[in-house]
């Protein structure tokens, strides 16, 4: 009978040729939101036994399954052992995408994997080409698997002593995933209060340490695993692997010396904290704000300029073919050195001497102008239905297209109406970017039939 089942899921969700990537990617998410939000719905999946209803559960689950991490309720106190395994399973599909996870199943079945197969497998990990393709999903899962228990293992050191043996290492477990997939979802309510995050752990490196690791691993690429495992020293990388890299630690390190400067003598935040413990949780701001969404210093304390940088990092997010949202930092690199070019009169845009197509640059800019358009439009539509600050609206529209879960603590008090737009923002912000990146990345430019006379528009 499983083998049956496992046939049936790999022939009718893999070798569907009626549906195109996209259209796969984006399909693959809605069921995996719509089962998610029934179960939830359960009786048995909350702790008083009665059914949370459907909208927290269709919240809870687009969250989790878009590995996003903003609640409506604490996860611990309403969600029984039932609803937290559910939880996960979402998060850990929604982080290796779903299409990943059915691979699994022709790899344990030993079978071949077809043409149709590997296209999916392209389009789901963001990749420019089949070439290896099977190899990077295979080396993607074991190293997920592999990442997530090496931190549970290490975060069980600081759980089991806090919640006991079971306790802990369920936690340990559970947390270690959530970080991975970038979901921020914890477990930590019943000890430290609902929607505390790791504020209760915010003078732990071994917790701090091992979450910022997993989420700055997990929001790197699988495409970036791969060439480092095959080049294992920085010259015989690629060039997308090196700009990946450098933007990267120049946002975390940028971001993490900013925070430390502006939230220094912020009582809300660092300002009672010894130094060594100011820079550790000014680090761990900088890495979570790449889509993770664990919270160690409330941001609702945060100043205005901490909030904007915060929204700013948020909508950059990860990598392509990660477990990261946002724009990426690949189409942000391009962007940069689009306006290096620019400003220096150059008709090419190059990094490391090689030129980037001029396609990938107008792709680059299409794909920011469109999420930026959103942005600005949700945040006005929230603070005007809410009569709330432009900002902390922006910054809860920035956590949810960007798919990072932070909030300023405003987003279990926003009515129906705007709780409805971010579950749209967070299915879009995963989804939606995601498919358009695929569309934009496949798609042919057709010649143009007609050639039009040239005209000087003044620009500036």
């Amino acid at each position: 009978m499983l083998k049956r089942c496992a046939l049936w899921l790999r022939n009718g969700f893999v070798r569907g040729r009626s549906l195109n990537a996209t259209r796969i990617v984006a399909a693959s998410f809605a069921i995996i939101i719509l089962v998610g939000a029934l179960l939830l719905t359960l009786p048995v999946a909350s702790r008083d036994g009665q059914s949370a209803g459907f909208f927290t559960g269709l919240f809870t689950a687009t969250s989790s399954s878009c590995v996003t991490g903003l609640i409506l309720v604490d996860t611990w106190t309403q969600w029984t052992l039932f609803g937290q395994v559910v939880i996960l399973a979402m998060i850990q599909l929604g982080g290796l995408g779903f299409m990943t996870v059915v691979s699994l199943i022709s790899f344990a079945l030993h079978r071949r994997i077809g043409l149709s197969e590997r296209l999916i497998m392209v389009s789901t990990l963001n990749l420019d080409s089949m070439d290896g393709v099977v190899r990077v999903v295979r080396h993607a899962l074991m190293g997920t698997f592999l990442l997530e228990g090496a931190g549970a293992v290490l975060m069980s050191l600081r759980l089991v002593p806090d919640f006991g043996l079971a306790g802990g290492l369920w936690r340990a477990v559970f947390h270690s995933v959530s970080a991975f997939c970038n979901a921020g979802f914890d477990l930590l309510g019943g000890r430290f209060g609902a929607f505390s995050s790791l504020a209760g752990y915010q003078d732990s490196p071994i917790m701090l340490g091992t979450t910022a690791a997993l989420i700055a691993i997990g929001g790197l690429g699988f495409f970036v695993w791969e060439d480092i495992l095959r080049a294992r020293c920085w010259g015989r990388l690629s060039v997308y692997s090196k700009m990946v890299l450098l933007i990267t630690g120049l946002l975390i390190v940028g971001g993490a010396a900013f925070f430390f400067l502006e939230e220094y003598h912020n009582p809300a935040t660092l300002g009672d904290m010894p130094v060594w413990e100011k820079a550790l949780n000014a680090l761990f701001q900088s890495v979570t704000l790449r889509t993770a969404g664990f919270d160690a210093i409330g941001q609702g304390g945060l100043s205005e300029s901490s909030k904007a940088m915060s929204t700013i990092l948020m909508l950059i997010g990860g990598s392509s073919g990660s477990t990261a949202g946002g724009i990426k930092t690949a189409t942000v690199a391009v962007l940069l050195l689009a306006l290096r070019a620019n400003l220096r009169g150059r008709e090419q845009v190059t990094f490391r001497g090689r030129a980037i197509p001029f396609g990938q640059v107008l792709n680059a800019m299409t794909l920011t102008l469109v999420v930026l358009f959103v942005f600005l439009i949700a945040s006005m539509v929230i603070s005007t239905v809410e009569g709330l600050p432009y900002l902390n609206c922006a910054y809860e529209v920035a956590s949810a297209m960007g798919t990072v879960g932070l909030t300023t603590g405003i987003t279990p008090e926003l009515t129906r109406i705007s709780q409805s737009i971010l579950i749209v923002l967070m299915y879009l912000g995963r989804v939606g970017i995601l498919s358009f990146s695929i569309a934009l990345m496949t798609g042919k430019r057709r010649p143009a039939k007609l050639h039009y006379p040239e005209i000087n528009v003044m620009i500036g």
